[in-house]
């Protein structure tokens, strides 16, 4: 107590002093229209811009959640342009039929969002790693990708984490198709650009142009059809010249790669199985 005596006895001055100052501008701004108003602007102002800053600082920590949700809903539309191409193909105009088609391919489709935990694009055998596992519900040889194409395959798993076999890697072998044609090819990296891959296989009279657009396949229960790959950047004679080889324009910066979503496809275990059977038959 004789502490804050002696405090109050040596600095007292100094506090009469903000007291004073203190009560003066408060009779200034509430007495002085002008004043007031000025104090009343400013104070808004600040306000909102502390506002402003509340909310961008929300907004970016939510921003994953936003991206993985785009993310999904971009897969989703792939899929529906693929069949309602299809329709206009066929010039199909019943359109209850239509919705019927569509919901029942895109039924079987389940998508486990997960977040590449490691990556790389430097080796020619790349492998990637990503944050859910067997409890999740993912296996082995299921498809990977993301809101803009393919990333890879299911190689291995744990209980809360997979490793992914990339299409960075020379082991991946995929089956893509040019859009709106059914020439079926292999898509490749051959270990140089992290950019490019190579379209193997494409038959001499199948007609296309730089630019036309890549896309899985479908011929494989690791990922429906009509998934967007790329789009081709070069042509060039097979090595043997029976066929074309054909450069693609990857659509996935996979230096970058964040979200990603699992494809667990409902009859995968069904068709595994039958042809693991077939397999086992044959050998005999």
């Amino acid at each position: 107590m004789n502490a804050l005596y002696q405090f109050l006895a040596k600095y007292y001055h100094w506090l009469l002093f903000v007291a004073l100052e203190g009560i003066s501008i408060t009779l200034l701004f509430q007495f002085n229209y002008y004043q007031n108003s000025i104090w009343l602007t400013t104070a808004n102002s600040a306000v909102g811009r502390a506002i402003d800053w509340q909310q961008q600082a929300l907004r970016y920590i939510h921003l994953g959640d936003v991206n993985k949700a785009l993310m999904q809903r971009n897969i989703l539309l792939q899929q529906n342009n693929r069949i309602l191409a299809e329709e206009i193909a066929q010039l199909t105009h019943d359109s209850t039929l239509s919705e019927r088609r569509q919901k029942a391919q895109l039924e079987g489709i389940r998508l486990i969002p997960a977040r590449v935990t490691t990556n790389s694009v430097m080796h020619r055998d790349n492998l990637m790693t990503i944050n859910v596992g067997s409890l999740d519900g993912v296996e082995p040889e299921m498809g990977v990708i993301s809101g803009t194409g393919v990333v890879g395959i299911v190689y291995m798993t744990s209980s809360h984490y997979s490793i992914v076999l990339p299409l960075l890697n020379s082991r991946s072998n995929i089956s893509c198709r040019l859009r709106g044609t059914d020439y079926p090819g292999s898509l490749k990296w051959d270990g140089s650009n992290p950019l490019y891959a190579t379209l193997d296989n494409i038959p001499r009279h199948a007609r296309f142009k730089i630019g036309d657009i890549v896309e899985t396949s479908g011929y494989s229960v690791v990922f429906p059809p009509g998934l967007f790959m790329g789009k081709i950047d070069k042509v060039e004679n097979s090595d043997d010249g029976l066929s074309y080889k054909l450069r693609v324009h990857l659509s996935i910066d996979f230096a970058r790669l964040q979200d990603v979503c699992v494809v667990a496809q409902d009859f995968q275990a069904e068709v595994r199985e039958l042809e693991q059977r077939a397999d086992s038959l044959l050998e005999r």
